[in-house]
């Protein structure tokens, strides 16, 4: 399971009987070792990256042997089996801030009357 809060994004897999697992990817060049999750309980390894803007490939690594994530944003066939998709946004641009108008209305001023 993938959830994303900006640029932070937390990885979470469900193996109770895992003594190792990581989190493999292409934002770590297929690396295992260099992103590994900590059990939190419950059978789930969990880890939290920042990644910026894009779409990655990812896979768990646990104790010597691949898993997809098929509840992430996808699934795409590799070189070397599935590969699960991660989709991190760009951030949403800031709306300024509304401007009010101002109405000019023009001023009359009362004629007076010319007393003599």
């Amino acid at each position: 399971m993938v959830t994303i809060q900006g640029n932070s994004v937390e990885f979470r897999f469900y193996k109770p009987d895992a003594r190792q697992v990581f989190l493999v990817g292409d934002f770590v060049n297929w690396q295992a070792g260099r992103c590994p999750m900590q059990p939190v309980g419950h059978g789930e390894w969990a880890v939290r990256v920042s990644l910026p803007p894009g779409e990655y490939k990812f896979r768990y690594f646990a104790d010597g042997q691949w898993f997809a994530d098929y509840a992430a944003f996808g699934v795409e066939f590799g070189p070397f089996g599935f590969d699960s998709l991660v989709r991190v946004a760009p951030p949403k641009p800031s709306r300024p801030a509304k401007q009010t108008k101002t109405l000019r209305m023009p001023i009359r001023r009362p004629q007076t009357a010319n007393v003599a």
